[in-house]
């Protein structure tokens, strides 16, 4: 199983970035998919999920109506859509798979396999 973040990068605050996710040693289409991040001395939190097939999405309250999760089953890529960028939006932000894949559930052991990371950083 290999889950590979890309995407991210230093950004003003009020600008954009999407993240990739590219997949790999599983069967993709049939595992929901998470977002998580760590910022320095805090504990690593869910940020956004998508079933299976994505016909469901969920996210942090501190997040909606700016990030949007999606999925590409055929290319066995998960992506998150950042836009309005706050500092506060500042961490590394990791993908997940969770066998479970017609639920999302937000629990780091919930999700049992990770990506390395990818760091997104927000400041003028």
């Amino acid at each position: 199983v290999q889950l590979v973040e890309s995407g991210g990068g230093l950004v003003q605050p009020g600008g954009s970035l999407r993240l990739s996710c590219a997949a790999s040693g599983f069967t993709f289409s049939s595992y929901a998919m998470g977002w998580f991040r760590q910022a320095p001395g805090k504990e690593r939190e869910f940020v956004a999920g998508i079933t299976w097939r994505g016909r469901m999405t969920s996210y942090v309250d501190s997040v909606k109506g700016r990030f949007t999760i999606s999925r590409d089953n055929a290319k066995n890529t998960v992506y998150l859509q950042m836009n309005s960028l706050k500092p506060e939006d500042t961490a590394v932000y990791y993908c997940a798979a969770d066998s479970v894949g017609g639920s999302i559930r937000r629990g780091t052991d919930d999700f049992s396999s990770w990506g390395q990371g990818t760091q997104v950083t927000v400041s003028s």
